[in-house]
């Protein structure tokens, strides 16, 4: 049992940019050819993450919601909440055409819902067919919100009306995760064809400094990056350490951590996992795939959003089998496509792919 996006629900009231952030993104996609982009994609995006913020935090009891996803996954009524909230932004933003989920598996055309179709037809002639493809996982962590950690919402966009059999390194232009903690903050990645790194900021969500204007996002950092060598602190997240037991090269790579007195971070939350390197400025996160452990995360909703931000930030991200870059030319032809992931600091990474890959 799939769930219903019937979206007769109000869209959520805009989260909007203060003018710092305007002026950021303005720098950073000055090109009319990516006018939407700038003034509705990521705005909505944002206004998704606020959205889902305020869901969660209105939601005091974790439950099961009684459905499924397509996965056969159960589902909890805060994964339910943030799916639905994040559809009802995205059906305010003409240029977002085609949208599917980690718990609605399947690309569909968006439902413009509540714009009338001279507005969208509109929008989309002003920005010269300018469309995008949103691949999202609505809430990453759900199985650790119940004892009240931190979680995430992770945002795959793509140039174009479908994802499926597009190749990565050129049609994914841009990546978002936010991050549910004690505060709510984003990770945005953009990277667009011909770019060989990208680039990479951080935003917040606070309350307003004008009275009755709710909150907005504002500015933290314009750029995130992980540190150049030397590191003071150095840091690893292994998921799935018990797979140690099975797996000689993992456990091999977890010893060398230890001996080497790499501190431990590892939440079980791919996304608070990951940019808690990106805070630092160094860290690994390993996701192996072994025998006894079958690759879990989806290459749509998880991989590819998540290697792009750390490309983006200076990092790599590989296959821990193959040893390849997750972000070749190769995409997925379908939307349950797993794999497993190595990314983080590039040195990292690097002696990280020697270990495991051979």
């Amino acid at each position: 049992m799939t769930p219903s996006h019937s979206l007769k629900a109000a869209a959520p009231p805009a989260a909007p940019l203060t003018a710092a952030l305007t002026t950021h993104l303005a720098s950073l996609l000055p090109s009319s050819s990516r006018d939407s982009l700038r003034t509705s994609v990521l705005p909505s995006l944002l206004t998704a993450i606020a959205a889902t913020s305020t869901a969660l935090r209105a939601a005091q009891d974790v439950s099961l919601a009684g459905s499924s996803n397509s996965f056969g996954d159960d589902q909890l009524n805060v994964d339910v909440l943030a799916e639905e909230a994040i559809r009802l932004c995205l059906a305010q933003c003409p240029s977002v055409v085609t949208a599917s989920s980690e718990e609605d598996p399947v690309e569909k055309p968006v439902q413009h819902t509540g714009l009338p179709f001279q507005v969208v037809e509109a929008e989309q002639d002003r920005t010269h067919g300018e469309v995008y493809t949103v691949a999202f996982d609505p809430l990453d962590g759900s199985s650790i919100i119940a004892p009240n950690w931190t979680v995430g919402t992770i945002f795959s966009l793509w140039d174009g009306t479908s994802a499926l059999g597009a190749s990565p390194r050129e049609k994914q232009i841009g990546a978002v995760l936010g991050v549910y903690g004690p505060r709510t903050t984003a990770v945005v990645a953009l990277r667009f064809p011909g770019e060989e790194k990208g680039g990479c900021f951080e935003v917040g969500l606070s309350e307003s400094s004008e009275a009755g204007k709710g909150q907005e996002w504002d500015l933290i950092r314009p750029s995130v990056s992980y540190a150049p060598p030397p590191f003071k602190t150095r840091y690893f997240a292994p998921a799935n350490l018990r797979s140690t037991n099975t797996h000689a090269a993992y456990a091999k790579l977890v010893a060398h951590y230890m001996a080497e007195n790499y501190t431990l971070r590892y939440c079980g939350g791919l996304v608070p996992d990951v940019v808690h390197a990106l805070v630092k400025g160094h860290g690994v996160y390993l996701s192996p795939v072994t025998e006894t452990s079958k690759a879990k995360l989806r290459r749509l909703y998880e991989l590819f959003p998540l290697s792009l931000v750390v490309e983006c930030c200076g990092g790599r991200a590989v296959d821990p089998v193959s040893g390849e870059n997750i972000l070749g030319e190769k995409g997925v032809e379908g939307c349950d496509e797993r794999g497993g992931i190595v990314c983080g600091t590039a040195e990292e990474v690097e002696h990280a792919k020697e270990v495991l890959c051979g």
